[in-house]
């Protein structure tokens, strides 16, 4: 039965405690850090988590996965492990290679024990303390890799019965992860099959904060059928903000067997106050969630509803995700870009037409908004003239042999190093003045210079 958020009534947070009471630390060099409510990363740079779930330990095959997701603009991939306590062990040497692919990606890697699910409802669940356990025994896997791994200790670590211990649990199993010798940031799931309808990592969360001797812990709300209001996901979110403690929706969906989350407001909320979060998940659901998936059999160039929503759809990855500074990538939208970039950084735009387009015609102009060792990511915005039209097709001649290797929201046709870009069935229409805009992935190599883009109008 769905147990709605509200039921819990009003009560008074322990998470009024801010965050500066236990004192701020110093970011990190070695690795992520947590200070103010917010993520940094390795260099000092805020971080907000972009990205999906990836059931790894069920599929272990599946390595094009990392790929893929990068591909389509993820900045972070949870990865799913298992202790072998209920599955198959995920052993040292799995563990290295999943944070080799997610480093070769440019992904930030969350790693969380998946055995842990459930735990006092679900028949063979295990203890936070058996999942240090398993942390403790990749030590040596982990040692060096704080700047690109988050350590989530276990997923969704309690049902709906035997929870009341949940701070204390998660308390001792941080204060062993650190006196192990693990100095990562540590990501903390909800109760309540991770949506914590009861509040109880809501109320408790300063104090498990606190027990941190690293003041370095992350904590994740799993969003389902319980968030199915924008007003219950911003009291829930807002809460932790108010209190200057970090939160991330560590999972959630577009529907669900036990309510139908509102999936708008959790991205709408989320880019407005800097909030991280995860979707649910790449592919391979099963037992009635299947619609979960967000490409179907890990095919990225068939995504589904919910992976196009996720990807392509506002607020969602393709918009809003900012590569970790630690690979060199686009710094998050809070670091200024540079006066003068690079010279080998493309300018932003092309530059603007000396004249006004005819009437009822259009211009278009070509960005990057991203870019790493062989590839980019492009933008082109089409605009009206001074009267409506209704379609567009915009093209251009690369001059150093890029490729477009994947393209959204137009009909793109490559012939050599000439692009071809018409329009959608709903984005052709534009009112006068009114712009439509498509994105691409690319490869370089040597020269990345901007061509410059033509656009005609029916």
């Amino acid at each position: 039965m769905k147990i709605r958020l509200s039921a819990a009534g009003a009560t008074v947070l322990a998470l009024l405690v801010t965050v500066l009471a236990f004192g701020q630390p110093a970011h990190a060099a070695a690795g992520f850090s947590v200070a103010g409510g917010k993520l940094y990363d390795a260099n000092g740079a805020e971080f907000i988590m972009r990205g999906v779930n990836h059931a790894h330990t069920w599929y272990p095959q599946q390595t094009s996965s990392f790929v893929d997701v990068k591909a389509l603009g993820a900045n972070t991939v949870r990865v799913v492990l298992s202790s072998g306590d209920r599955w198959t062990r995920n052993t040292n040497a799995d563990v290295a290679n999943v944070i080799s692919l997610c480093k070769a990606n440019r992904l930030i890697c969350v790693l969380e024990v998946h055995d842990t699910t459930g735990y006092g409802e679900q028949s063979g669940a295990i203890t936070l303390d058996r999942a240090v356990d398993y942390w403790l025994s990749l030590a040596d896997v982990l040692a060096g890799q704080e700047r690109y791994v988050i350590v989530n200790i276990g997923n969704e670590p309690y049902g709906n019965q035997n929870y009341a211990s949940w701070a204390t649990d998660n308390a001792n199993a941080i204060k062993r992860l650190r006196a192990g010798g693990l100095t990562h940031t540590i990501m903390v799931d909800a109760p309540n099959w991770g949506q914590d309808w009861s509040f109880t990592m809501r109320d408790n969360a300063a104090s498990v904060f606190a027990a941190d001797p690293a003041r370095n812990t992350v904590f994740s709300i799993h969003m389902y059928g319980v968030f199915d209001t924008a007003a219950e996901i911003s009291d829930y979110l807002g809460r932790f903000r108010t209190a200057g403690l970090p939160i991330v929706v560590g999972e959630f969906g577009f529907n669900h067997s036990d309510g139908n989350p509102d999936e708008d407001a959790i991205l709408a909320y989320s880019q407005a106050n800097g909030i991280g979060w995860l979707g649910w998940s790449w592919s391979g659901n099963g037992g009635g969630v299947e619609y979960l998936d967000l490409a179907t059999n890990f095919n990225p160039a068939s995504l589904t509803d919910w992976g196009q929503r996720l990807f392509n759809g506002v607020n969602g990855i393709r918009q809003t995700a900012r590569e970790a500074s630690v690979f060199g990538g686009t710094p998050p939208p809070t670091t200024p870009p540079p006066t003068t970039p690079p010279p080998t950084t493309p300018p932003p735009t092309t530059p603007p037409p000396t004249t006004p387009p005819p009437n009822g015609g259009c211009t278009a102009t070509y960005t990057v908004t991203n870019q790493w060792q062989g590839g980019f990511q492009g933008e082109v915005r089409v605009t009206a003239g001074t009267r409506a039209i209704t379609g567009w097709t915009a093209g251009w001649t690369f001059a150093n042999g890029q490729r477009v290797t994947q393209s959204w929201n137009v009909a793109l046709t490559s012939s050599g190093t000439t692009v071809s870009a018409r329009n959608t069935d709903y984005n052709g229409r534009l009112a006068a003045g009114a712009s439509a805009s498509f994105g691409f992935l690319g490869s370089w190599t040597g020269t990345n210079s901007l061509p410059v883009v033509s656009c005609t109008a029916s």
